[in-house]
C-alpha cells in the first residue's frame, strides 16, 4: 500500500523506528531456539498420530463389545470428514484472533481446545458424542497452524526459518509412525481390554498435549506482533531478554544489528485489507500459494488414500500387514525434510520448491508406468512411493513455509489458514472422492489415473514455483514483504 493509499488511522497512529526484527534475525542459532521448537513445532506430531490413530482403529470400533455404537464406515467417513471440516473452520476462525489479539494466546488456547476434545473423544459412548469431539479435535488442530506457524517463522533466525519450518512440518509422519504403532499395541485385547485399548490412544493424545501446554508457557509472544500494536516496550523487554541468556549461553557478544524499519503502530486489520492484499497487491503469490496446496494435496491423495486397497488388490497382502507399509512411507515422508530441508536455506526457496514437486510429480509418473506394466510387486512399490514422497514431502512442507512468509505480517495467520484450509478442503474432501472411485475399481488403468492426475497437478505447481516463487531464503520477514503499517506502504509485489 502507497503512502497515499494509506488510512487515516494509520496517519494518527504512534511511528516508530525499531530494529528488534534485525537483532531477531541475526541471533545465532540457541538453546533457547530449541525451546520454541520443541513447544510450537511438536504439534504436527499430533495431528499425524490422530489422523493415523483413528484410521487404524476403525475397524475395532465398529467390533461390538467396543463400547460405542459406530460402523467402520462412519468412523473412516462422517468421523474423518468432521475432522477435516473442524480443521478447516478453526483455521479461519483461530487465524483471524490470531492476527487480532497474538500468538502466544492464540496457541495456548488451540492446544487447550485440542487437548480438552481429545480427551472427551476417548469418553465417547454414543455415535454422536463421537462425532462432536472429532470435530471439536480438529477445529483445535486447525487454529494451531495459523498460531504456531506464524510464531515460528517471526522467532526463528532468517538464517534457519527454511529448515526450521520444513522439518517442523514434516514431523507430522513422526506422529503418523507413532499412531501406526500404537494402534497396533492399543488394539492387542491380549493387553487391553476391547473397549479400553481404543479410548487410551486418545487419552494419550490428550497427555501428550498437556506436556507440550506446560512446555510453551515459556514460550514469548512474537516482538513483531507487539510492535505492530503498540506494545514496543514488552517487544524490547523479550528480545534484551533473549540476547541476555544467548550472551551468557555462549560466552560471547553478538554482532551489531543492521537494519531498522518505521512502522505505523495500529490494532486491527479489516477483511478487506487482507483480501485486497491477498488476492489485489499479491495476486501472483496468491496464484502460487494456490499452485502449492492444490499440487501437494492431489499428489498425496493418490497415493496414500488407496494405499491399503492397492496393496491389497493388486499385490495380495493381508489387510492386517499394510500398517506396516505405511509406516515405511511415513519414515521416508519424513527423511525429506529433513535431509533437503537446509538447501531451502542455501540453494534457494525458487530452486528447491519448484524441483522438489517437479521431481515428486515425474517420479510419480514413472512409477504408474511401471505399474501400468505390471513389473511391480508390494515391496518395489512401496519403495516407489517411498521415493516420490521423499521429495514431494518436502514441497509439501515448503507450501506452509511459503504462505507463512511471503505476506505481510499483520496478514500472516489469516494467509496461512486461508491457504491451509484450502489445500485441506482439497486433500480431505473432492481428492478422496475422486481417488475412491478410481483406487477401488480394482482395474489397473483406473489407478494409473489416480496417479497421473496427482502427478500432473505436483508438476504444473512446479512449473508455477520455477516462475512465481519468492526468493525468501536467508532474508527478513520484512524484507520479503513489507508490513502494511510500514511508513511508505513498503512498495508492491515483486
Amino acid at each position: 500500500m502507497s503512502r497515499a493509499e494509506t488510512p487515516a488511522s494509520h496517519r494518527t497512529a504512534p511511528t516508530i523506528t525499531t530494529d528488534i526484527p534485525a537483532r531477531l534475525d541475526r541471533l545465532p542459532w540457541s538453546r533457547w531456539h530449541w525451546t520454541i521448537v520443541i513447544g510450537l513445532g511438536t504439534v504436527w506430531i499430533l495431528d499425524g498420530l490422530e489422523v493415523t490413530v483413528v484410521g487404524n482403529i476403525a475397524s475395532r470400533l465398529s467390533e461390538p463389545g467396543s463400547g460405542l455404537a459406530i460402523s467402520s464406515g462412519q468412523v473412516t467417513g462422517v468421523a474423518a470428514a468432521l475432522y477435516v471440516a473442524g480443521a478447516c473452520v478453526g483455521a479461519l476462525f483461530w487465524a483471524r484472533l490470531t492476527d487480532r489479539f497474538g500468538r502466544r494466546k492464540l496457541f495456548m488456547i488451540t492446544l487447550a481446545v485440542y487437548l480438552a476434545a481429545t480427551a472427551l473423544t476417548s469418553l465417547s459412548t454414543e455415535a454422536w458424542w463421537f462425532f462432536l469431539f472429532r470435530f471439536l479435535t480438529g477445529f483445535g488442530i486447525g487454529g494451531e497452524y495459523a498460531a504456531i506457524n506464524s510464531a515460528i517463522d517471526e522467532l526463528i533466525p532468517s538464517d534457519h526459518r527454511g529448515r526450521v519450518d520444513l522439518i517442523i512440518n514434516g514431523s507430522f509422519w513422526l506422529g503418523a509412525v507413532g499412531g501406526s504403532l500404537l494402534s497396533i499395541l492399543a488394539l492387542d485385547t491380549a493387553f487391553l481390554p476391547e473397549n479400553l485399548g481404543w479410548r487410551l490412544t486418545f487419552a494419550l493424545g490428550a497427555v501428550l498435549a498437556l506436556v507440550i501446554l506446560l512446555v510453551r508457557r515459556h514460550v514469548p509472544e512474537s516482538p513483531r506482533w507487539l510492535l505492530i500494536h503498540g506494545r514496543e516496550r514488552e517487544a524490547e523487554e523479550i528480545v534484551s531478554g533473549i540476547e541476555r541468556k544467548i550472551e551468557t549461553d555462549s560466552g560471547e557478544r553478538l554482532p551489531q544489528p543492521s537494519g531498522r524499519l518505521e512502522i505505523h503502530q495500529r490494532g486491527t486489520v479489516t477483511f478487506r485489507e487482507i483480501a485486497h492484499t491477498l488476492f489485489a497487491r499479491y495476486r501472483r503469490r496468491a496464484i502460487l500459494g494456490f499452485s502449492l496446496f492444490i499440487g501437494q494435496a492431489f499428489l498425496y491423495n493418490a497415493i496414500t488414500f488407496g494405499f491399503g486397497a492397492i496393496l491389497t488388490k493388486f499385490f495380495d497382502v493381508p489387510s492386517g500387514h499394510t500398517g506396516y507399509y505405511f509406516a515405511v512411507i511415513a519414515v521416508g515422508n519424513f527423511f525429506g525434510p529433513l535431509l533437503l530441508g537446509k538447501l531451502f536455506d542455501t540453494v534457494g526457496r525458487r530452486i528447491m520448491i519448484s524441483s522438489t514437486y517437479l521431481l515428486s510429480g515425474l517420479l510419480l509418473f514413472g512409477t504408474a508406468w511401471l505399474f501400468d506394466r505390471g513389473v511391480l510387486n508390494a515391496a518395489t512399490m512401496t519403495a516407489c512411493w517411498c521415493v516420490v514422497l521423499f521429495f514431494a514431502s518436502a514441497g509439501a512442507s515448503s507450501a506452509y513455509l511459503t504462505v507463512s512468509e511471503i505476506f505481510p505480517m499483520e496478514t500472516r495467520a489469516m494467509s496461512i489458514a486461508f491457504f491451509y484450509a484450502l489445500g485441506t478442503a482439497a486433500g480431505g474432501i473432492s481428492g478422496p472422492l475422486l481417488f475412491a472411485d478410481l483406487t477401488g475399481t480394482g482395474r489397473v488403468g483406473d489407478t494409473v489415473l489416480a496417479f497421473q492426475i496427482g502427478a500432473a497437478l505436483m508438476c504444473v505447481a512446479g512449473l508455477v514455483a520455477a516462475v512465481l516463487a519468492v526468493n525468501a531464503e536467508r532474508r527478513g520477514l520484512e524484507d520479503v514483504a513489507a508490513p502494511l503499517t510500514a511508513v511508505g506502504g513498503g512498495g508492491e509485489e515483486k
